[in-house]
């Protein structure tokens, strides 16, 4: 079914590379540049976005899609099955080695990390000194023994509430016990405007996202370092790598040109400002030399 699927879409395509991408922004300006930039090196190239990580990995291993960014944890957690904590050099290892064995290599990371993180409103944060999660813990827990009727509401979305990985065990970490009433669920991308709007207290986001900066949030700090590192990687199969030269340093090349900093201020250009992902990603390569 999965291979009929891709053949009716137009992945098989012997003359071009198929890079895909998945649903949200920061992989929208990746396969933008990417597919811009690799144009520019005589690379033929052929993007497929909006697809579901566990599509993209399947679709690498049947050789239907050739590369991708993907992210560390996302491979150590999903793919490989491996929910012990590690710091952010291990956890690159650890699955460039074991996605190595199966096909799919993992290039240069880059300087960020689009890891899961909680935010509020800037102001209110300051104003009630909330800067950690376990700060946050502690106010939640007040509010719950001494103003029950106005229990601090959480913005999450789905997928993180249902992982093996997500809420439950975050909530034993960091002892934070939660009613029903208080978990509101909701599309990832409404997330932030319900902080900024005052819907929910709190909501779960992604560290790099451009509405971070746009709507003057306040990421929480991750004391007790619950949340694996995220560090977005150009990956690649090994077969493509061998017959394509050039490839490997032009991904690289870009890579080394990414941290937190420069891709949350990418993505709030789209997210903010409304500009498209290509005009970004087109005017990114044109700061840094490279169309």
């Amino acid at each position: 079914m999965l291979s009929a699927l891709f053949m009716f879409s137009g992945f098989a395509n012997s003359e071009s590379l198929v890079l895909a991408s998945k649903n949200f922004t920061e992989q929208h300006i990746l396969s933008a540049m990417t597919v811009q930039y690799l144009r520019t090196k005589g690379i033929a190239i052929t993007p497929k976005t909006d697809l579901a990580s566990t599509i993209i990995r399947t679709a690498m291993l049947n050789k239907q899609v050739d590369l991708a960014w993907e992210y560390t944890g996302t491979s150590l957690i999903v793919y490989n099955h491996i929910n012990q904590p590690m710091s952010a050099e291990d956890t690159y290892n650890m699955v460039k080695e074991l996605d190595g064995k199966q096909g799919i290599i993992w290039l240069e990371p880059a300087k960020m990390n689009n890891t899961y993180a909680f935010a509020m409103q800037r102001k209110r944060a300051e104003q009630e000194n909330i800067h950690t999660l376990s700060q946050l813990v502690e106010r939640i827990s007040l509010i719950q023994k001494t103003d029950a009727k106005h229990n601090w509401m959480i913005g999450f979305d789905p997928e993180f509430v249902n992982r093996s990985d997500g809420l439950k065990p975050m909530q034993k970490a960091y002892s934070m016990n939660l009613e029903r009433p208080q978990i509101r669920q909701m599309d990832p991308g409404l997330v932030y405007n319900a902080i900024r709007d005052g819907f929910v207290d709190v909501g779960l986001i992604y560290a790099t996202d451009g509405r971070v900066k746009g709507f003057d949030l306040l990421v929480l700090k991750d004391d007790k370092g619950f949340f694996p590192s995220y560090a977005v990687t150009p990956t690649v199969r090994a077969d493509v790598l061998k017959s394509t030269p050039g490839l490997a340093e032009a991904l690289n090349t870009l890579s080394r040109l990414l941290n937190n900093d420069v891709i949350s201020e990418l993505n709030a250009k789209v997210d903010i400002e409304h500009q498209s992902a290509e005009l970004v990603a087109a005017q990114f390569l044109k700061d840094n030399g490279l169309l």
